[in-house]
C-alpha cells in the first residue's frame, strides 16, 4: 500500500487531486480511498488531505501519519508547515517550486529523496491560472507511478469535461518538466 498526504491551502483543489488520483486507482482495478483533513478553515488556510491505494483491500480509515509520499502544492507551505513530518525512511517530497534542489535542501533542511517542478509557472502559461492541483499530478506520476496516466487522464475527463485537455495538458507538461533527486 502506498500512503500520501497532500499539502495544500483551501480553494486550491487539494481534495479534488486526491479523489482523483483514488478514482485512477479504482479504474486500474486497486483498491483506493481519499479524504481530506480541515476544519473551519477558510479559503488560503493550510490543509491536507489523504490518499492511499493498494492491490489489497484497505482496512484502515484514519489520517495519513507516515506517508510515503508527500505532495506540497503551494510552493509556501514548506515555510510553514513541516511537510517531511513522519515521512518512512524511504519515502519521497514531491513539491512546487521554482528553487535548485541545493537551494530547497538548506531552506527547508529535506533530507529526503526529492521531485521538484515549477507547478506555478506551468499552471499559468497552460490553465492561465495559478491553480496547481492538476499540475502537481504530473509531477506525482513521474515521481511514483502511484497510478497510470491513462487512467488519471481518464478521470480528469470525467471531472472537468470540455476544460479537461487544458488540464492534462498542464499534467503532462509536469510530468516532462519535474526533477526527481536522490
Amino acid at each position: 500500500m502506498k500512503e500520501v498526504r497532500l499539502h495544500g491551502r483551501g480553494g486550491q483543489g487539494g481534495v479534488t487531486s486526491a479523489e482523483l488520483v483514488a478514482i485512477a486507482g479504482i479504474a486500474e482495478g486497486k483498491y483506493a480511498q481519499a479524504f481530506p483533513s480541515f476544519g473551519p478553515e477558510r479559503r488560503g488556510a493550510p490543509v491536507a488531505a489523504f490518499i492511499r491505494v493498494s492491490d489489497t483491500p484497505i482496512r484502515t480509515r484514519e489520517k495519513v501519519y507516515n506517508p510515503d509520499i508527500v505532495l506540497v502544492l503551494d510552493h509556501s507551505l514548506p515555510s510553514l508547515v513541516n511537510v517531511a513530518q513522519g515521512l518512512c525512511e524511504d519515502g519521497i517530497v514531491i513539491l512546487n517550486t521554482g528553487m535548485s534542489e541545493a537551494e530547497v535542501r538548506e531552506k527547508f533542511d529535506l533530507k529526503c529523496k526529492l521531485a521538484m517542478v515549477d507547478a506555478n509557472t506551468i499552471a499559468m502559461e497552460v490553465l492561465g491560472l495559478p491553480i496547481t492541483n492538476t499540475t502537481m499530478l504530473g509531477a506525482l506520476l513521474k515521481a511514483t507511478g502511484i497510478v497510470g496516466k491513462a487512467a488519471l487522464e481518464e478521470a480528469l475527463e470525467n471531472r472537468f469535461g470540455r476544460i479537461a485537455e487544458k488540464n492534462k495538458a498542464a499534467l503532462n507538461r509536469a510530468f516532462e518538466e519535474t526533477v526527481v533527486t536522490g
